[in-house]
């Protein structure tokens, strides 16, 4: 799949049925040597849509479950030590 394939889809967390943020809006972990997504970093501060320093969740690529037409849905099994902190 091609990132312009997932470009503008909700990201949704099934454990706590929560809305992330959209793919456009989050940044990618990719590994240089393959070119494969490691991971989405998705930001949760936002002020007027414009990035602000804080936490992060960061998404690694083993827990999406399902890539939709509209979403993505992330299975996450720990609380919260997955948000980093900036």
């Amino acid at each position: 799949m091609r990132l312009s394939e997932l470009s503008g889809k909700e990201i949704v967390d099934l454990k706590r049925a929560e809305r992330l943020g959209v793919l456009g809006q989050t940044d990618l972990e990719i590994d240089e040597t393959t070119g494969h997504i490691k991971a989405f970093i998705i930001p949760t501060m936002k002020w007027f849509g414009f990035k602000r320093q804080g936490a992060e969740i960061k998404v690694p690529w083993h827990h999406i479950k399902k890539i939709g037409a509209d979403m993505i849905i992330i299975d996450i099994h720990e609380e919260p030590p997955y948000m980093n902190r900036k």
